[in-house]
């Protein structure tokens, strides 16, 4: 069946705008902020991330695994704290950090009816459960004055528990084919974390991030494009007196429904710090990272006891990082909201050329 010929396409769109694109933002939990891994998780918004919702409450699972790994500029930073080594220690080192997390990320939130500054207002806090491993492998050789202390062999590290809180804020607007959307959102220190632990769960400190997104839409022929863009303002880790530099990022996503249930496409992103860290180890320079991402996206929608069901799997091969680890990572998610009601044929062509 072609998109555009069943009217309850558009409203099936609307419905599912929630399910498919920014669902929330949550942190990789693979290792701390300031040893290469940003509070903002790249891949957080995708496709439809601008597109109305409908009024109520919704819920959202998933399922998220990486794996990544890096070289010395990443274990290094991560051998100091680990060790308590001097931040103004030489250091040399033939070192390689691994980590894989499998984590499930839970997200209800509101979408009210009533009008905000013109726009539509949804409220939402995300939680995180999951499981964390991180090794580090090779020699390191610190230098204070003159003593000399080497490492040999290989840190194991694995924890299991919650990580810390995110709220989030979302305003929408629509108008026609075209929709506009900011956001404000945050990170609550609550979760599992310990400086001297390879592999946790929370950050150890503070973050708010904002920004702004754009849908193009057309509900006749099925095809979308999104892009959302933001900074993020890291606080001191009181543990560790670091903090992460500014960070700026830029997400995207394409799709073409191929029919009213079922949409494939591609997702992107683009993560670079602004400035450079503080309280970094003389030894690591401007700790500036960046990294980009690109793969596919499959989704399926479907009714469930009389609410809207999506179930989607993207994927993300990284490359061009720099102080930062990199790898591979996939989403699987589960989200139910509330269903749309289908409009007339007049209603979908009013609200394509309004």
């Amino acid at each position: 069946m072609k998109p555009g010929t069943n009217g309850s396409f558009a409203g099936r769109c609307v419905a599912i705008a929630l399910l498919i694109g920014g669902i929330f933002n949550v942190p990789n939990a693979a290792v701390a902020d300031e040893n290469g891994v940003s509070f903002w998780l790249p891949g957080s918004y995708g496709s439809l991330a601008a597109a109305p919702k409908v009024p109520g409450w919704s819920f959202a699972s998933i399922y998220y695994h990486t794996s990544v790994s890096a070289g010395s500029s990443i274990a290094r930073s991560r051998e100091v704290t680990l060790g308590n080594l001097s931040r103004t220690a030489t250091v040399n080192a033939n070192v390689n950090l691994h980590s894989n997390a499998d984590l499930v990320f839970l997200n209800p939130s509101y979408t009210f009816a009533t009008p905000v500054f013109g726009g539509q207002l949804t409220l939402g806090m995300t939680g995180v459960v999951g499981r964390s491993h991180t090794s580090l492998d090779g020699t390191i050789t610190a230098g204070v004055g003159g003593f000399t202390t080497t490492r040999a062999g290989s840190i194991d590290s694995s924890l299991t528990g919650f990580g810390d809180l995110y709220p989030k804020a979302e305003l929408r607007w629509n108008k026609g084919v075209h929709n506009f959307m900011t956001y404000a959102t945050g990170g609550i220190p609550v979760g599992a974390y310990n400086s001297t632990r390879l592999a946790n769960l929370g950050m150890g400190h503070g973050a708010i991030d904002g920004g702004f997104g754009y849908t193009y839409f057309n509900p006749q022929s099925g095809f979308e494009v999104s892009a959302v863009t933001g900074l993020t303002y890291n606080f001191e880790n009181p543990d560790t007196n670091y903090r992460n530099g500014v960070d700026w990022h830029f997400d995207w996503g394409v799709s073409q429904f191929l029919s009213e249930h079922f949409h494939v496409g591609a997702v992107g992103y683009w993560y670079n710090q602004l400035s450079a860290d503080s309280g970094a180890a003389a030894f690591l320079g401007d700790n500036i990272s960046r990294v980009m991402g690109v793969g596919p996206q499959i989704g399926f929608i479907f009714p469930l006891d009389g609410k809207q069901a999506y179930l989607n799997l993207k994927g993300y091969y990284e490359f061009d990082a720099d102080r930062r680890a990199k790898g591979w990572n996939v989403w699987l998610t589960f989200a139910i909201s509330p269903a749309a009601q289908a409009p007339t044929t007049a209603q979908q062509a009013a609200l394509i050329h309004k």
